[in-house]
């Protein structure tokens, strides 16, 4: 729209409005201007009549104001730089000719910023403010440029001096005008980025006695709960809102609040009454399929995500959940289809890749897993060192990474690997070490683990998790005291010390001092908790039951696992096998075992339980099969070549069997002490001293030969 064609009205009405606005205690308006069209410069006026020049100053100062205001206006429908410039030269006459006009000198500073020349807009509010600290107006546009600022600000140091400006406006306009509540917000949410949470707290809480059901500060105040650990204070607050004013946005919240309070069961109803209220809002639909994956119900999950790749088929996430869930579900030929849509629609994406690596490692294809993970670790250490994201996203590579170069028994890469995460910080050095520790504990290497724990603590003496894994290694060699001694300097009281007791047992069971660790095992089971909480407790006291020939004992406490998770592998493998090495209820150990490996396809230790039970079940054929593949998987197992062995020598094959008991022999001898079990070993050197002594037989006989 060009300036010719603005109506005689709208600029009477423009200038009419800054007249009101112009007005100050220093500079009364006029009771009547005649003619504000009038070329001021070139006015005549009286030098004795000096009420005459002010008033003409004053029309001179509307007319220029109100004509940045039509030249701002005409800058916001257009964008075009020229109006800009006009309209700050039109302001800063007018400034010129009312330099005591906070109004003007706020158009003057909102076109600045406007126009993006934010020096200028933040010099000139600061003006006002020297002359007018209390201007609240000023205040709130210094606020918002220094916001707009942050979004511009590389540097850390930089970034933080500018939250450090905005808080200071903010922080006078909440004292100055205290009903202003989205300043407020942005007070607090300013606090909360400089982590100053109790700040924010206090403001926000502010906020909610003004206005207690001010959904945006109840949602901000909720955050902030949760991001302190607070669940439960965060629930009480929405679940008190939610039940008189049901907003789908503070209903998902709620979802939140208790998804971190682990009340999944609520999580899901919450999510759900979100959803029906505002159909349209996905991120509602996602926090219940986020939800009912948590909760183990695959079909319900899947079901939901599907939707959401129906409304929004262009997002990789989605298409990972859905590959995730099949992979729960074991079908993953299905997984590995829809991990192909992800890559499609985020190429290159760290997540895909990851995902991709699990699912090649559910396949047992351990080779692709880690060269993905490889490629993805390449890819990273690319991008730039400032990169926000690289440090994080290196570490859960190399964690991952080195995890798997473990699981093949490539030793040295994995502690390589796990160097290189230690590399990145200190958290990460604090990870990788304990990570290395349990690296070399695998190899069977005791004193390399020993020597790294003792440097770990030397490095972070007070560290908890550090000073409980250099326990745990004690304990494998044979110090049962020095290791309790430890442990027990960990306890404090409270319900975090299940772990420290389950550790502690944990050494005694593998000093054989099964009393003490029986009584290690109840003091954890005592603590409060869900009842998932205390898997591990019911696990162990079944292994230390096992252990000590109390079998009713050991199916106790594996029942009450199993009650409470179906799908716990581990017990499921010790019951079975437990149950097939005793030689009975056959069928059932089979069963047991078979659901573990459905779980987890491709461990070793399980495939060494079905294939011993097969040989209980006197198939030999399919025990031989599988305690083949247990054997490639663990090439390092005692047990598993003994029981190869034992398959060998029932079906004839002598030289095989005594064969596999000399590398099972070999490798007892490799073990860390409390792995060792004399009796076992006892068993194997009767064995291949009877096979010698056939062989020897056979070998004589057949020398006596004519």
């Amino acid at each position: 729209m060009k300036l010719q064609r603005i109506t005689l009205i709208t600029i009477l009405t423009g200038m009419a409005s800054a007249a009101a606005m112009a007005q100050t205690p220093e500079t009364p308006a006029p009771e009547k201007r005649t003619d504000p069209f009038a070329a001021p410069q070139g006015r005549f006026v009286d030098p004795k009549n000096a009420s005459s020049a002010k008033e003409s100053a004053r029309a001179e100062a509307y007319y220029n104001f109100t004509m940045g205001h039509i030249y701002e206006q005409q800058y916001e429908a257009t964008s075009r730089p020229e109006y800009a410039t006009q309209a700050i030269e039109a302001y800063k006459k007018a400034y010129a000719l009312d330099p005591k006009s906070p109004v003007i000198g706020e158009r003057l500073a909102e076109i600045y910023w406007k126009a993006q020349r934010t020096h200028e807009a933040v010099t000139e509010a600061q003006e006002i403010l020297k002359r007018n600290p209390d201007d609240v107006q000023s205040r709130r546009l210094l606020g918002r440029i220094y916001l707009r600022s942050l979004g511009d600000i590389s540097s850390g140091n930089g970034q933080s001096e500018t939250v450090s400006r905005a808080i200071e406006q903010y922080r006078e306009i909440h004292r100055l005008d205290p009903t202003d509540a989205e300043s407020a917000l942005w007070l607090a949410r300013l606090y909360r980025l400089k982590n100053e949470h109790d700040k924010a707290e206090e403001v926000l809480r502010s906020v909610l006695k003004n206005d207690p059901e001010n959904e945006a500060a109840v949602e901000q105040l909720t955050q902030l709960l949760m991001d302190e650990g607070k669940a439960a204070e965060a629930v009480s607050l929405l679940e008190r809102i939610t039940a008189h004013s049901p907003s789908p946005v503070l209903l998902d919240l709620l979802g939140d609040a208790y998804t971190q309070a682990h009340e999944l069961a609520k999580a899901e109803q919450a999510y759900r009454k979100a959803a029906e209220l505002d159909p349209s809002e996905l991120s509602h639909q996602r926090g219940l399929g986020q939800t009912l994956l948590a909760e183990e119900k695959y079909s319900e999950a899947l079901s939901v995500y599907q939707k959401l790749s129906d409304l929004v088929p262009d997002d990789a996430d989605v298409y990972l959940r859905i590959a995730q869930i099949y992979r729960e579900l074991h079908q993953l030929n299905k997984a590995e289809e829809i991990l192909l849509k992800a890559r499609q629609y985020a190429p290159g994406s760290l997540e895909v890749m990851y995902n991709e690596a699990m699912l090649y490692q559910a396949q047992g294809r351990y080779q692709d897993a880690i060269r993905v993970l490889s490629d993805a670790v390449t890819g990273i250490k690319s991008q730039a060192p400032a990169a926000p994201s690289r440090r994080r996203s290196l570490a859960i590579l190399y964690q991952q990474l080195g995890q798997l170069y473990r699981d093949t028994q490539n030793y040295q890469a994995a502690i390589y690997t796990f160097e290189e995460l230690g590399h990145l910080g200190e958290e990460e050095d604090r990870r990788a070490r304990m990570l290395i520790m349990d690296t070399y504990r695998s190899a069977k290497d005791l004193a390399k683990a020993l020597q790294t724990g003792k440097e770990a603590l030397a490095k972070y003496p007070a560290d908890p998790s550090i000073r409980a894994s250099q326990a745990l290694l004690l304990g494998e060699n044979g110090q049962t005291e020095d290791a309790v001694k430890i442990l027990r300097a960990q306890l404090h009281g409270n319900q975090g010390d299940r772990d420290t007791y389950l550790n502690i047992a944990q050494v005694y069971e593998r000093g054989r001092r099964y009393k003490e660790a029986e009584e290690a095992a109840h003091a954890a089971e005592v603590l409060p908790g869900q009842p998932r909480d205390k898997e591990m407790v019911w696990f162990l006291l079944g292994a230390i039951y096992e252990r000590q020939k109390f079998f009713d004992r050991a199916e106790e406490q594996f029942k009450k696992v199993l009650a409470v998770n179906p799908k716990n592998a581990q017990v499921l493998n010790y019951y079975g096998y437990m149950l097939g090495d005793l030689g009975i209820r056959l069928d059932e150990a089979e069963a047991l075992v078979q659901r573990a490996l459905k779980e987890e396809p491709f461990n070793g230790a399980y495939m060494d339980s079905l294939g011993w039970i097969y040989f209980k079940e006197n198939k030999l054929a399919a025990s031989e099969t599988t305690l083949r593949k247990a054997v490639q998987r663990e090439s390092h197992d005692a047990t598993i070549h003994s029981h190869l062995g034992d398959v060998y020598a029932k079906t004839g094959r002598s030289e095989l069997a005594a064969a596999e008991w000399e590398k099972s022999l070999m490798e007892w001898r490799r073990s860390l002490p409390a792995d060792i079990e004399s009796d076992k070993v006892a068993e194997l050197e009767k064995k291949l001293s009877q096979s010698k002594h056939r062989v020897a037989q056979k070998s004589a006989a057949s020398d006596a030969k004519p």
